[in-house]
């Protein structure tokens, strides 16, 4: 009984140890508490039961760079008082703190560590991604570093190197053949351990002698060492690290690249961004992960995949606050004048220093180029005016400066916001354009699927432009794909509407593009059109399909101009929120999808993937029940089925003459 009582005390301390773990790396690490929820409870047993741990704990901690996966593992490792044994790998191969041989093999890396074997210990493979096993093609590629790493995710123990302690008996057979040739008096010949050998030998064999003794060791004496080893039990062959906790961190490119693309790094929103990444899943991972690695490697890591989103906005701006915070507490701790930075200073960092793709690198980078430089020019300033230690100086930004301001004097200061000067680069005839265009697009879209775009920007940095970004769907309905070439008809339409047909623009290009791109889908491969199946220009004569793609071009054509008046329709009916929307585009540059519902005066859902009423459809059908009646079939389907009727009967008749029916 009072066994059992500690033990449940021990299990209460050690778990309410783990709750300040996490509540301390929330306070330090900013917009990943899920995450720092999830790798915490992936460790509870671990932590709790570490005797119940028979292989190694695999936690895979998978996003985008500077989402903070290895900050997290190594103050994770140091708060559970790990820092002591604490491996970090660099996977790429370019790890530090070991000799050159003991950085060859992940066995090498623990024998110099404070790991020891049976005990737990925590090991860190970084940079994961870059351990590919496998090309683009599914070759395999060679791996000259750490191959005993799968023998490790596996079941922790590691068998000896063999080929090495082979080496090192070549090695003593050539010099003892050199030898008999050469004068026996001559020292140079006689075969010596090298450090490393030594090492090796002291633990592959597992000998409890010092390195020193072993490396002094005769020919005989390591030969003896070396039958006696390979003569013990297989048991004793294996180095026993199964009781590691290990952390397996990269950023697989496959994983994000389409999301990483969909807009200019600089131009996404970090909330939008956040969104969609949010989303992927262990099968996302899993797909990923295969594209590198070989199936039965992609098993040994297990199913406790972490992904990290991309950072949300709020928590860019906390690491901006935080950032801010700390430049001015050192400027006043160094001259002794008190810094209040305006909000239009963090708005400024915000706009030019958070790239949602590139994580937190290069906000840090853009922090210490704006506040470093800009409040040592800014307190020098203010000390040539007369100001005293105490002063208070305030900063602002107008985007092309820092203002500095003290005693009613005001000073400039040349700060590096260039990604807020390419926004503004555009000149008022061209904004009009942009705004009428991304109006157009995103007004249309909102009225035919019920939802406002995730984005509509016009001030983009990336290129000379704008944008509107939609919800992503799963399943594209005939529907669906119908109104989406409309809205990508929209940005032309509302451009003559506005402007005139004369002064309508070569903007339209990449819309008529993906226009048509969809239209010719829907009909040559989705068999949405008069033909059912897929028609497509092939070479092969082994591809099933229709090379007729001629009779389809027409009806194309002729779909466009459809969804191209019906955009232009929606668009002259809902004229007002068409110049809402284009005024706030002039005056803001972009439009969120909550101003936009406000704008455009639209009952509109919340931003997500969405589906057609498939289910709500189901039980309208279920309700019909035996009297439900089948869809009606268009002209050519009519046909054929006749055709094929007549073709029956006359089979029929022809089999009842010759007497077979």
């Amino acid at each position: 009984m009072n066994d059992s009582h500690e033990l449940r005390e021990q299990l209460a301390q050690k778990n309410q140890q783990l709750q300040k773990i996490a509540a301390q790396l929330k306070t330090e690490l900013f917009g990943i508490d899920s995450v720092i929820d999830r790798v915490i409870d992936s460790v509870r047993a671990w932590v709790l039961l570490p005797e119940l741990v028979s292989r190694p704990v695999i936690v895979c901690l998978w996003g985008l760079t500077g989402t903070g996966k290895t900050q997290l593992v190594r103050r994770l490792a140091q708060l559970l008082g790990f820092y002591d044994r604490f491996v970090e790998v660099q996977m790429d191969g370019f790890s530090n703190g070991a000799s050159w041989r003991g950085a060859q093999s992940i066995s090498g890396m623990l024998a110099q560590s404070g790991v020891r074997e049976g005990e737990p210990g925590i090991l860190s493979l970084d940079e994961f991604q870059r351990f590919r096993t496998i090309d683009n093609k599914r070759g395999e590629l060679r791996v000259e570093r750490y191959p005993d790493v799968w023998a490790l995710l596996s079941d922790g123990r590691l068998p000896p190197a063999l080929s090495l302690l082979g080496d090192i008996e070549t090695s003593i057979a050539e010099a003892a053949y050199d030898a008999e040739r050469a004068d026996a008096s001559d020292s140079k010949l006689r075969f010596k351990l090298r450090s490393w050998e030594a090492q090796e030998l002291q633990r592959n064999l597992k000998l409890d002698v010092p390195l020193m003794e072993i490396m002094g060791w005769t020919p005989e004496q390591i030969q003896e060492r070396l039958r006696a080893f390979r003569e013990s039990g297989q048991q004793q062959w294996e180095t026993d690290y199964s009781r590691l906790l290990v952390f397996v961190c990269g950023n697989l490119d496959e994983l994000y690249e389409d999301l990483a693309t969909s807009v200019e790094d600089c131009d996404s929103d970090a909330d939008t961004f956040h969104a969609m990444t949010n989303k992927l899943s262990v099968i996302d991972v899993k797909q990923a992960l295969n594209k590198r690695f070989k199936p039965e490697q992609v098993a040994r890591l297990g199913n406790e995949h972490v992904i990290y989103p991309s950072l949300s906005r709020r928590a860019y701006e906390q690491l901006i606050e935080q950032g801010c915070a700390r430049y001015a507490r050192e400027t006043e701790e160094r001259c002794g004048l008190s810094f209040e930075l305006d909000a239009s200073v963090h708005e400024q960092i915000y706009a030019n220093a958070v790239f949602p793709a590139q994580g937190t690198r290069p906000l840090f980078s853009s922090l210490h180029a704006i506040l470093g430089a800009g409040l040592a020019k800014a307190a020098l300033w203010a000390l040539e005016q007369g100001a005293q230690a105490g002063s208070r100086v305030g900063l602002t930004a107008d985007g092309h400066s820092l203002v500095a301001r003290w005693c009613g004097q005001s000073h400039a200061i040349a700060a590096p916001f260039e990604i807020s000067r390419l926004r503004q680069r555009n000149n008022a005839d061209f904004r009009a354009l942009l705004a009428v265009h991304e109006a157009g697009h995103g007004l249309v879209h909102a009225l035919l699927f019920g939802r406002a775009p995730k984005e509509i920007k016009i001030h983009v940095a990336s290129f000379e432009g704008g944008y509107n970004t939609y919800t992503s769907r799963k399943v594209w309905s005939r529907r669906n794909l119908l109104d989406s070439i409309c809205t990508s008809l929209a940005g032309r339409a509302a451009e003559w509407l506005v402007f005139g047909a004369e002064m309508s623009s070569s903007g339209a290009e990449s819309d008529l593009r993906k226009a048509t791109e969809t239209a010719a889908r829907m009909l040559r491969h989705l068999g949405h059109g008069s033909r059912i199946g897929r028609s497509d220009v092939s070479t092969n004569s082994e591809d099933n399909v229709c090379t007729d793609v001629e009779a389809s071009n027409t009806p194309i054509e002729a779909l466009l101009q459809a969804e191209h008046a019906r955009a232009t329709r929606l668009i002259e009916t809902h004229r007002d929120g068409l110049l809402a929307l284009v005024d706030e585009l002039m005056d803001q540059g972009q439009v969120r999808p909550a101003r936009f519902a406000a704008l455009v005066g639209l009952p509109l859902s919340t931003p997500e993937d969405a589906l057609d009423p498939y289910a709500e459809r189901l039980m309208a059908y279920r309700r019909k029940g035996s009297r439900a009646v089948a869809s009606p079939m268009r002209p050519a389907q009519q046909k054929a089925v006749a055709g094929l009727e007549q073709r029956r009967l006359a089979g029929a008749r022809k089999a009842g003459r010759n007497g077979n029916g």
